[in-house]
């Protein structure tokens, strides 16, 4: 691909712009250091679209008609669908053992709303469901929502087929209990897992696209901030706070932190892991 990036000419002043306008966008940002990782990624698709330059791309994103819907095209190149079954598993199990019973005990007439953010490729939402199918909570009233910025992503999810590598973090007997080996090495999920969960497309960074899912009681926002300025992490975590419900618990990455951030969630301790709680009188511990 540095042929395809050198021909193109990616200027500082080019890549400022159109960094700057996909940042605007997307919420995905791209410092100095990983300017040829930007341009690697979009340089086909320059080339594709018959644009001699970046800055022509810029142009077209910024002022053709035609490319607003161009960022659902850029997401699917930006974005990194790398995941796997029962991945950082302390938290899942904080919201299997602990979080979910507390809120089936609190509302029992109502259903509980469990929104996996930046699913991928859907192995997070599936881990919960199938957590919860082994813990004997499915009984209806729990309703999953995976989503994910890329439609391709969302596309995979759909299908429910999955490679080897989706399997790093899954125990043997999961594995038989829940998928089946089908053609080319690709394993499918046991249907009535995958049927539980509504899948949709969804920009995080579009407050229109958000709202009607941060209704949800449960939201796991994983392994995704760290692609975000802080500017845009400040204000998808505001939003989350101001549409989820009154009790309501958020759940980032083992290696991502709101605690620099003027944040109105707590941030408490619930089975060893610690979750961002909206009701300061939460009494799941």
């Amino acid at each position: 691909m540095r042929f395809y990036r050198e021909s193109l000419g990616l200027s500082d002043s080019a890549f400022t712009i159109l960094r700057d306008l996909i940042h605007e966008k997307t919420g995905i940002y791209f410092d100095e250091s990983r300017r040829d990782i930007l341009a690697d990624k979009l340089s086909a698709r320059v080339i594709e679209l018959g644009f001699n330059s970046f800055l022509d791309y810029y142009y077209y994103l910024k002022y053709d008609p035609a490319g607003e819907s161009e960022f659902k095209v850029i997401f699917n190149l930006i974005t990194v669908n790398e995941t796997y079954f029962f991945r950082e598993m302390p938290a899942l199990e904080s919201l299997v053992y602990q979080i979910v019973p507390s809120l089936l005990s609190s509302n029992p007439q109502g259903k509980i709303k469990i929104w996996s953010a930046a699913c991928s490729t859907g192995e997070e939402p599936l881990t919960i469901a199938m957590m919860l199918n082994e813990a004997e909570l499915l009984d209806g009233r729990i309703e999953i929502i995976g989503t994910d910025a890329s439609s391709v992503a969302i596309g995979k999810a759909i299908k429910g087929l999955y490679g080897e590598r989706a399997f790093r973090a899954t125990s043997d007997g999961m594995r038989k209990k829940y998928f089946t080996l089908r053609e080319k090495g690709h394993y499918s999920i046991d249907p009535s897992i995958h049927k539980l969960i509504k899948w949709a497309v969804v920009n995080l960074k579009d407050q229109t696209q958000l709202k009607p899912f941060a209704s949800s009681h449960i939201v796991l926002c994983r392994n995704v901030f760290i692609y975000f300025s802080p500017a845009v992490i400040q204000e998808i975590a505001e939003n989350l706070y101001k549409f989820m419900p009154d009790t309501a618990y958020l759940i980032v990455g083992v290696s991502e932190s709101l605690l620099k951030y003027p944040v109105k969630f707590q941030m408490v301790d619930i089975g060893g892991s610690f979750i961002y709680v909206k009701q300061q009188n939460n009494k799941t511990s």
